[in-house]
């Protein structure tokens, strides 16, 4: 390796350098400080400050006594989503009920017919119209609706616009996959908040802002995976920390808004400058229609759209359309209702069942039941498989070490599927 430089920055700027060119690989050691300081011929500290930049912006990390390596790049982590292939009862995908999404093709028949060029407003007007109603329940100061790419699209590109390369951000723990991997390949740092029943804790959200987290990730309903839902009485506390905070990004990912049986509680303080309120279609009309609704901040509004490619400054009007046809329709709204309330039956009898069996799952929201388990998780899921099941265990949710969970996913859960698993998680549990 060929590191030169006689200030930190130049240093930092070389080892880079070496990496893009290859002749620094991931898991290779850089030099001993000491070492090279000499050969460079400069201070120690010169060097030490440049190896804890490479650390801070990803680079390299301390590895004890291995010392500095080069860092493995950022890749994405576990996915939600089917397993078509696995011979096992998939409870694992969290994915909706097929049954109860719209038919694309009814909704595809309902369009306009009007093609659509450079230049349109970014927000169809219909839609907008249609937003309304979707938002009814939330009072922001001054929102401004933008469109994205689904939810995720637009946390990336929320987080994107307001932070750079290691900054902290305060996200649950556990928290949702999609979220974890968007931290990651964003570069920045997350800081767990724990969860319990209520949401995130405000002791946890406290600590995390006074160790300098410079944004709040929060899903106020059907947490992914707990399925816990903010209180009244929580939401209320962690605005109250917030407002001591009013620089910070406030991000909710109000993912399940209208199928959720709670009440939306805001997370935002009224003091805070930055924030923005997510809710995507994905879990009610169906994930491939991409598309969320946001409302936010204007500055936020403009730092989004500024992030959009060149070219691609709108989401296809086409999509917008789509879904301001199932807001407009009242045979699908009234789906959307039949849904939320079998989602809740097939959740609150896989609930009942483990009960009996001695088991206490969460209460709360969404397709997915979270189950605490008296010890690791691994052995369980691997023993599950063994007996024809498929669920996830907590450890791709983790952002630090836990007590061990499963999330099953409900959302197709006949009865009788429900009392076979309960069983056999029951009998790998008494196995040990």
């Amino acid at each position: 390796m060929a590191i030169t430089g006689q200030s930190a920055a130049e240093i930092v700027d070389s080892v880079r350098a070496e990496v893009r060119n290859g002749a620094l690989e991931p898991g290779q050691a850089l030099p001993p400080v000491r070492e090279l300081a000499a050969r460079l011929g400069v201070n120690r500290n010169t060097v030490a400050a440049a190896y804890k930049r490479l650390v801070v912006v990803g680079v390299a990390e301390t590895r004890g006594r291995l010392g500095t390596l080069i860092r493995e790049p950022a890749a994405p982590g576990p996915r939600e989503g089917a397993a078509p292939d696995s011979p096992l009862m998939d409870l694992a995908s969290g994915n909706p009920d097929s049954r109860w999404l719209p038919d694309p093709r009814v909704l595809a028949s309902a369009l306009s017919g009007q093609p659509r060029l450079y230049g349109e407003p970014p927000v169809s007007p219909r839609l907008a119209a249609s937003a309304k109603r979707w938002f009814q329940d939330a009072h922001c100061p001054d929102p401004v609706l933008s469109v994205t790419h689904g939810a995720v699209d637009a946390i990336e590109r929320l987080l994107g616009a307001h932070l750079v390369s290691a900054d902290p951000v305060a996200v649950e723990d556990p928290c949702f996959l999609s979220s974890i991997n968007t931290l990651r390949l964003l570069d920045l740092r997350p800081m767990g908040v724990p969860v319990d029943g209520e949401g995130m804790t405000v002791d946890g959200l406290r600590q995390a802002l006074a160790s300098g987290a410079r944004a709040v990730l929060c899903t106020p309903r059907a947490h992914n995976p707990t399925g816990c839902n903010l209180s009244a009485g929580r939401a209320a506390a962690l605005r109250d920390v917030l407002a001591e905070y009013p620089d910070v990004l406030v991000i909710e990912d109000d993912h399940f808004a209208p199928l959720s049986r709670a009440a939306y509680q805001p997370l935002a303080s009224s003091r805070s400058r930055h924030w923005a309120l997510v809710r995507s279609v994905s879990k009610c009309f169906g994930p491939d229609l991409r598309l969320a609704l946001m409302l936010s901040d204007e500055d936020s509004a403009r730092r989004l759209g500024l992030r959009l490619a060149s070219g691609t400054t709108w989401v296809s009007h086409l999509l917008q359309d789509m879904v301001a046809c199932c807001l407009e329709s009242r045979t699908v709204m009234a789906r959307v209702i039949e849904a939320a309330a079998d989602y809740q039956r097939r959740r609150d009898n896989l609930s009942r069942v483990l009960r009996e069996h001695g088991l206490c799952p969460w209460d709360g929201d969404g397709l997915n039941l979270w189950v605490p388990l008296p010890g690791p998780a691994a052995p369980v899921t691997a023993a599950l498989a063994r007996r024809g099941w498929l669920v996830r265990d907590d450890r791709p949710f983790r952002l630090a070490d836990g007590d061990g969970a499963l999330r099953v996913t409900i959302s197709e859960l006949e009865p009788e599927t429900a009392r076979r698993f309960s069983e056999d998680l029951a009998r790998v549990l008494a196995a040990g």
